[in-house]
């Protein structure tokens, strides 16, 4: 009978009633519904069995890729999809080390920067051939984290336009690799240089993510930097590294004012740890932040081959001076002036590839203290010529090789009644007549003083007189230059003079004498303390 009969039949007019009209509404709407959702459903079951067939039948990377990455399924501008905090693990190989010369504070770095991290979204099936997806052509559609560098220094250009490498593996697990060529600029104390260790220090941050969406951690918890097996270095010694979080949170201000926790705003060494660090925005939040340090040192035997032993050879050359004669002019002029010289070159020459700065020096303070000694070798010398070509108090004879201990010996040993042979004996006519010219004053003087000690009362100004002190000489004047055969109280008179004071040539080589002890001494003592103190200090 159908559905108009029953129509007919309720409306008695061939009229339908509201009723029936709106039922048939739902019913057609609900077939619609249900033929979508059956289309739909067909539809996502056809593109996974396409998906799941292109996988099997061994496809291409590219290929694979290309139907992971449909815009109607991939969004880069998303984060990838997981639980909670999505976690980069970072990790760092070194490749190469160097530094343009030895004194430099500016080190090149490279090395290569691993991120991992996992996108649910980027898994295919596993019984695809491949291990992993080669997405280094699709880097541009996956979603990247957005790591930047906090550094002093400059980013040096790479070689080749490509020096980056990205795989997708089954799990959804992303490793992207960069190769990243760092030029530092370090912190050394040149105030000790070159006993100081340069401290170089890169951190990497998320630019755009704070640290509720984005954590960055080191991979395997590495406290220390990986080094590849092929590492070159140049001009570059890295004695130490470590892998950190920044460990310092500064807060800025809208108004760029800086707040600062002070209590860990230095380290143990009163460096400022600040430029470094783990920011925290208060408008914009806080982010994730991994430091690297590398610590350097400086090449000691270079060190010591350019600058230290040529200054120590030198400066011992001056001293060779001590050991020659005092009239020896131009050898003690040419060793003085010749060490001078080659001193200022040698030192010049190295301090004009050092940094300027204002304070005080390690190298300053050795090249002072050793052009002091080169140049008061060379004052020794003068003093020692001056005092040598003086004329000599009343003319006094320079016997080389004796002393006053054996000149005085014959009238000692003539006063106790031992007679020697007399040193007349061994002398040439022109010395014998100078000491009897000698001789002969010195009675002249004696008859004056007694003479005058005969108006004394007593005998005391003859016992006086006779009673020398230590510095005193007593001469028999009725001998002559000969040793005495008598004793002394047996009626001679006697006559009493002081000591002649040393010639001047002996008082030079005496002064050459204590040289050669205390200068060698006292530079010994300043290389002991200089090594000493500034290995200690560094």
């Amino acid at each position: 009978m159908g559905w108009a009969a029953l129509g007919r039949r309720a409306g008695g007019g061939g009229r339908l009633s509201p009723i029936l009209s709106l039922s048939l509404a739902s019913l057609t709407s609900s077939l619609l519904l249900t033929v979508l959702c059956i289309l739909t459903l067909a539809f996502t079951l056809a593109t996974i069995v396409s998906a799941e067939d292109i996988f099997e039948e061994g496809k291409s990377d590219k290929e694979i890729l290309d139907n992971l990455l449909l815009a109607t399924r991939y969004d880069k501008r998303l984060l990838p999809p997981v639980q909670g905090t999505l976690t980069v693990n970072v990790s760092v190989l070194l490749l190469s080390l160097a530094s343009p010369d030895e004194s430099s504070l500016k080190y090149e770095v490279e090395f290569l920067l691993q991120q991992q991290w996992y996108d649910p979204r980027l898994r295919y099936s596993n019984r695809s051939r491949y291990e992993f997806l080669n997405a280094i052509h699709h880097h541009n559609d996956i979603w990247l984290p957005d790591t930047y560098f906090i550094m002093h220094g400059d980013f040096k250009d790479p070689l080749i336009p490509v020096h980056f490498a990205l795989r997708i593996y089954r799990n959804g697990t992303v490793n992207y690799l960069m190769r990243r060529h760092l030029i530092l600029s370090c912190q050394g104390r040149l105030n000790i240089f070159p006993f100081d260790d340069p401290l170089c220090s890169f951190a990497i941050e998320s630019i755009s993510y704070e640290q509720t969406a984005i954590t960055y951690v080191w991979k395997n918890d590495e406290d220390t930097l990986r080094k590849s097996p092929s590492l070159t270095t140049l001009n570059a010694y890295l004695i130490q590294n470590q892998t950190i979080t920044c460990p310092i949170k500064a807060s800025w201000r809208a108004d760029g004012q800086l707040i600062v926790d002070y209590e860990d705003e230095y380290d143990d060494f009163g460096d400022s740890k600040c430029s470094l660090c783990q920011r925290r925005f208060e408008e914009q939040g806080n982010y994730s932040c991994l430091k690297v340090d590398l610590i350097f040192t400086r090449d000691r035997a270079f060190y010591f081959t350019t600058v230290f032993i040529p200054g120590i050879i030198l400066v011992t050359s001056s001293f060779i001076t001590f050991w020659l004669e005092w009239n020896a002019v131009p050898a003690r002029v040419m060793i003085g002036v010749t060490t001078m010289l080659n001193f200022f070159t040698t030192s010049n020459g190295f301090r004009s590839t050092l940094p300027v700065v204002s304070n005080l020096t390690a190298m300053n303070v050795w090249d002072g203290v050793c052009m002091c000694f080169i140049y008061a070798s060379l004052l020794e010398f003068v003093c020692v010529n001056y005092v040598g070509r003086k004329r000599p108090l009343h003319n006094v004879v320079y016997r080389p090789g004796e002393n006053p201990v054996t000149q005085r010996l014959p009238a000692v040993l003539s006063r106790i009644g031992i007679i020697l042979a007399s040193p007349l004996l061994f002398l040439t006519d022109k010395s014998r007549r100078c000491l009897q010219m000698r001789h002969l004053h010195s009675v002249k003087k004696g008859e004056k003083k007694r003479e005058g000690s005969a108006t004394a009362t007593g005998g005391g100004g003859a016992s006086g007189g006779a009673s020398g002190g230590p510095n005193e000489i007593v001469t028999c004047t009725n001998c002559g230059p000969n040793p005495c055969t008598h004793t002394a109280t047996n009626g001679c008179a006697a006559e009493v003079r002081k000591k002649e004071p040393p010639h001047p040539i002996r008082v030079a080589k005496t002064i050459d004498v204590i040289a050669r002890i205390t200068f060698p001494a006292a530079y010994f003592v300043f290389l002991t303390f200089f090594f000493i103190h500034y290995k200690g200090v560094s």
